[in-house]
């Protein structure tokens, strides 16, 4: 892919490259900016990796919104970053993947504050997601901020006392459910079927050299001319 510095938009320390389908970040960038660079901007590109960031070692804000990046995600260590929206990517709530993003951005952004993951399905929040409510979306929270301890928000919200006790105390086990889908239950369903093949018949009934007749009170009573036993009684009977 060609790059040329008119796709970049520069205002005193805040750095823009928007919309441009890139599927990495170019070495020009960091040459030229990297050191004046506070606020980065590369949102709606085809980025899977953040690696050409390294010589941005004195950002304070990153924006990589709609883009590619998923669980592999790695960032170079940036002392000064207090906020990460990775809005609408690839993050997936893959607990053992997930909880391996979280404590790599403990390690490599430390002065981290605001971090903000809507529209991507780790984060379940109904606005993408019909099959998720409220509990969910706060189980994740818990699960997040008992990773991120020093993050002062979340999303579009303020991270309250409770919300950090609550973390403290049961974050580690909190977990996403996903709920089955038609597939898994019509799976379900046929092994079960397998598994036990079901009859409303007595047991004794099942073997046809032991034939049983069943007999019991019905529950239903039919009323009116059309009824079932009245299909078979003439008008002059009537």
């Amino acid at each position: 892919m060609a790059y040329n510095e008119s796709m970049v938009v520069v205002n005193g320390s805040q750095v823009s490259c928007i919309g441009h389908d890139w599927e990495d970040i170019p070495d020009f960038l960091g040459a030229k900016y990297g050191e004046v660079a506070r606020r980065l901007d590369l949102s709606f590109n085809q980025l899977r990796s953040l690696t050409g960031l390294k010589a941005f070692s004195q950002l304070e804000e990153l924006i990589v919104d709609n883009n590619l990046l998923g669980n592999d995600l790695r960032l170079p260590r940036l002392p000064r970053l207090h906020t990460l929206t990775l809005n609408k990517n690839q993050i997936s709530f893959l607990e053992l993947c997930f909880s391996a993003l979280l404590e790599h951005l403990v390690e490599v952004t430390p002065a981290l504050e605001y971090l903000s993951l809507l529209g991507n399905e780790a984060c379940p929040n109904q606005l993408v997601s019909m099959d998720k409510d409220e509990d969910d979306y706060q189980r994740y929270r818990y699960f997040v901020l008992h990773k991120l301890t020093n993050l002062k928000f979340l999303d579009t919200r303020k991270v309250t006392q409770s919300e950090r006790s609550e973390a403290e105390a049961r974050g580690a086990f909190m977990k996403v459910v996903k709920p089955k889908n038609d597939q898994d239950t019509a799976s379900d369903l046929r092994s079960e079927s397998t598994a036990t093949s079901y009859t409303p018949l007595p047991q004794g009934s099942k073997d046809a050299r032991n034939h049983k007749g069943v007999f019991t009170k019905c529950r239903y009573v039919y009323y009116g001319k059309h009824s079932e036993g009245n299909r078979f009684i003439r008008n002059d009977q009537l």
